[in-house]
């Protein structure tokens, strides 16, 4: 009886573990499937001018989606990263066509003074609602739902809901070369929209599996309490990944204005919802303590893909939103299907164990 029952217990798991194998790939799986699919469908999809075009919008939903990893591993969400793109490329706009206000003084920063400063103003927002969050026990939905109609408003406020065109500067005021972030690239070959994503998904990647801000972050997400009493700084951890996933907005933003060499306050509206889209299809579980950079990478690609396999079909941008939409409801049901499965195997290890001591 005994040995029976070992049997269909080893039965039942080898069939738990290939249903688990089989949603923890689920984004290289869905990345193949579309990548067949537009290739049949459209034959300029595999074009190297295509790809071209693929790879740098993913880069930018790639990077947001590096910073949102961090925050969801901890079991947060960040729902204000698409304001703080529009806000930090209405910062840069202003530096360089407006300047600081000091005094009877206008001050026009060099290039990379409007850098540090806009990068510096989107990690702060992400500050902000770190603190709100960790100080005044905040729910993280709620709290970056606010932070995200504070920075939309910051934006539409410092000039007046218009744009700042023509972001080139003037040599006379050492503040031009703005627009090589968005439009160079390294040795005239790699646009840097992809040189920074694959930085920041390395040194992400590092931190995340090498690091004991990495295991912090898994710890939190995992279990808050045991993470907190195993001497886990719980508020510093998610401080942290707060400004991270600032930090990572605000380059999106500068980037985006320097390719347009303009700037609007409506900027990155909806792009929240591309990076929580890009996070959870790679594996990431919305309520923390699982998953990868490299999961993320495969999921920023796969929302990628889609996008600009429905644009070359001549899919409306209404239409996209519904579809875009309803891949974020499939990533949520499958990933709970992933833990139900992960449940189900550790139960069935367990009374297979148990059958063995017996």
């Amino acid at each position: 009886m005994t040995a029976n029952a070992q049997a269909a217990g080893k039965r039942g798991m080898t069939r738990t573990e290939v249903a688990q194998f089989l949603l923890r790939g689920r984004a290289l799986i869905a990345l193949i499937v579309l990548a067949l699919f537009f290739a049949w469908m459209e034959s300029t999809f595999l074009t190297g001018a295509n790809i071209e075009i693929l790879i740098k919008q993913t880069a930018l939903n790639g990077i947001l989606a590096i910073g949102m990893t961090f925050v969801i591993l901890t079991g947060g969400i960040d729902l204000s990263v698409g304001s703080i793109v529009g806000f930090t490329g209405i910062i840069a706009g202003l530096l360089i066509n407006e300047g600081l206000q000091v005094a009877d003084w206008v001050i026009f920063p060099h290039t990379w003074m409007v850098l540090v400063i806009s990068l510096a103003a989107g990690t702060g927002l992400g500050a902000i609602s770190g603190f709100i969050i960790t100080r005044f026990n905040v729910a993280p939905f709620i709290a970056t739902l606010g932070m995200l109609m504070v920075a939309r408003g910051l934006a539409g406020l410092i000039n007046g809901g218009k744009t700042y065109p023509n972001l080139v500067g003037k040599e006379e005021l050492g503040n031009t070369g703005f627009r090589e972030l968005g439009t160079g690239s390294l040795f005239d070959v790699v646009p840097w929209a992809i040189v920074i994503v694959t930085i920041f998904a390395v040194v992400a990647w590092f931190v995340t599996t090498r690091t004991p801000f990495g295991r912090a972050v898994y710890a939190v997400g995992g279990n808050e309490r045991s993470a907190e009493l195993s001497g886990v700084r719980v508020n510093r951890t998610k401080m942290i990944v707060y400004m991270i996933s600032g930090f990572c907005a605000a380059t999106v933003g500068l980037i985006i204005a320097s390719q347009l060499v303009a700037a609007h306050p409506a900027t990155g509206q909806y792009f929240e919802l591309y990076a929580i889209a890009a996070v959870v299809l790679g594996g990431t579980s919305l309520a923390g303590g699982r998953g990868t950079i490299v999961g993320t990478i495969i999921g920023a690609l796969v929302i990628g893909t889609l996008n600009n396999g429905l644009t070359l079909m001549g899919i409306s941008s209404f239409a996209k939103l519904i579809i875009t939409g309803s891949v974020i409801v499939l990533a949520l049901i499958i990933d709970q299907l992933q833990q139900r499965a992960e449940r189900r195997l550790a139960l069935q290890q367990q009374a297979a164990q148990v059958g063995a001591d017996d």
